[in-house]
């Protein structure tokens, strides 16, 4: 399991990556939009970060453009770069023509149906929002679980993204996914517990230990 930071913000990336315990960076087109620079520049700083690997999404929508793209982000992240796929027919198409050494994500999966698409494509990675399936049909968990059943036995692997809270991150893997990507916010609140706290405390005020 590798957990994510979901961002363009550089100085988030940077806070995340000090935690010690973030494997990468996982964006989209609308977090490059607000991220104050171009995205040239935004995936350009991300990389330099040297956090783990780097997800950028796609933009263009023509074979030719996608593929160009693609080459571009490819020279610019070199060897952290994951290519993120939109689940549309083009997007499915293109997966077969973009070089062997990218992996790829397909990204914004909503069914059972595009997930064994994807699994079929080769593709590394799935992106399934939890939150928002939740919001949308129903119930973001049984969505992984159900995928993961569909995916199980292929190389493809669950990347769980919109997650609001620590509690649905544990819930995402214990239903079946096996990656998370959250924003700063909610992996600030992953190694809180009020009781781990209230411990923590009765320790400092009634114990001891070496004397510095």
């Amino acid at each position: 399991m590798s957990i994510f930071i979901d961002t363009a913000d550089i100085e988030q990336a940077k806070a995340a990556k000090e935690l010690g315990w973030i494997h990468g960076i996982t964006t989209n087109p609308i977090l490059m939009a607000n991220s104050g620079s171009s995205a040239a520049d935004t995936v350009q700083q991300l990389t330099d970060l040297n956090t783990g690997l780097l997800f950028y999404q796609l933009t263009a929508t023509c074979r030719e453009e996608m593929l160009k793209e693609a080459q571009l982000a490819k020279e610019i992240a070199g060897e952290q770069l994951v290519l993120k796929i939109p689940p549309t027919k083009q997007g499915f198409h293109i997966i077969q023509h973009l070089p062997q050494e990218i992996p790829c994500c397909v990204t914004a999966i909503y069914s059972s149906a595009q997930a064994m698409v994807a699994r079929e494509s080769g593709v590394r990675y799935i992106a399934v929002y939890v939150s928002r399936a939740t919001k949308l049909i129903g119930d973001g968990l049984s969505l992984i679980t159900e995928i993961s059943r569909v995916i199980q036995g292929g190389k493809t692997q669950i990347l769980a993204a919109s997650l609001k809270s620590s509690m649905e991150a544990s819930s995402t893997i214990l239903a079946g996914a096996d990656h998370l990507t959250m924003p700063f916010d909610v992996i600030s609140t992953l190694t809180f517990n009020e009781h781990s706290e209230g411990a923590v405390n009765n320790f400092n005020a009634n114990g001891s230990g070496l004397q510095l």
